[in-house]
């Protein structure tokens, strides 16, 4: 499999960067090639056009931006979903991971 690249957005780009980190741990301890990042929401669009992408997730505090991005984030082939509320608050970064693994199928 290819690199694949996550980028998850949140308010300021910070809450985020735990669940980053809990993210690319389940990764590498699966042997998985993949790119996890955060921005916040005001970085999001020039990612999406700067950046080969394949799965953005949004923060639960952002979720009502979806719509802002949905039609940028398509027009690029991005897969574009909202983070579980509870494994957002958990930082289950393996479940996290799990949602974006079957976005990209």
């Amino acid at each position: 499999m290819a690199k694949k690249e996550i980028m998850l957005v949140c308010a300021a780009g910070m809450s985020t960067s735990m669940l980053v980190s809990k993210m690319q741990k389940s990764a590498e301890d699966r042997g998985l090639e993949v790119e996890i990042f955060a921005v916040s929401a005001n970085e999001a669009d020039s990612k999406i056009e700067t950046q080969a992408i394949d799965v953005m997730m949004l923060g639960p505090q952002v979720r009502y931006m979806k719509g802002k991005f949905e039609e940028k984030a398509n027009e690029q082939g991005i897969t574009i979903d909202v983070i579980n509320m509870q494994d957002y608050g958990m930082m289950n970064g393996e479940k996290v991971l799990d949602r974006a693994l079957e976005l990209m199928d």
